[in-house]
């Protein structure tokens, strides 16, 4: 009996296996592809994490670039800056990557 076949005849009989669940949570239809898709969705999210902290940390710089602008009678916002910002994302991410960086600098605008 193959490993699917198996699988599928212990489904009927337990309603469950671990590679029936694997299947089920990642969509793919061999354990093998089950195993890459699991460690690879585990690297997205470490990689998300760090996406994360890093748009925190830039999020306090800028409050800080925000602050020192307003106190010296600038401000808070510039649009010359943005607009470069915008420009670099669009051109190495493509069309995607200009609702993204009004997003970044929408979250770092902040409320100075």
């Amino acid at each position: 009996m193959t490993t699917t076949a198996t699988a599928a005849a212990t489904t009927e009989k337990t309603g469950t296996t671990t590679e029936r669940t694997a299947a089920e949570r990642t969509g793919a239809r061999t354990a093998e592809a089950a195993g890459v898709i699991t460690d690879a969705r585990e690297r997205i999210d470490a990689l998300d994490d760090r996406i994360i902290g890093l748009i925190q940390e830039r999020m306090a710089v800028s409050a800080v670039v925000q602050r020192a602008r307003i106190a010296s009678g600038g401000r808070r916002v510039n649009l010359s800056r943005e607009t470069e910002i915008l420009g670099r994302y669009r051109e190495a991410l493509g069309k995607p990557g200009t609702p993204l960086a009004m997003t970044l600098l929408e979250l770092c605008r902040g409320k100075i």
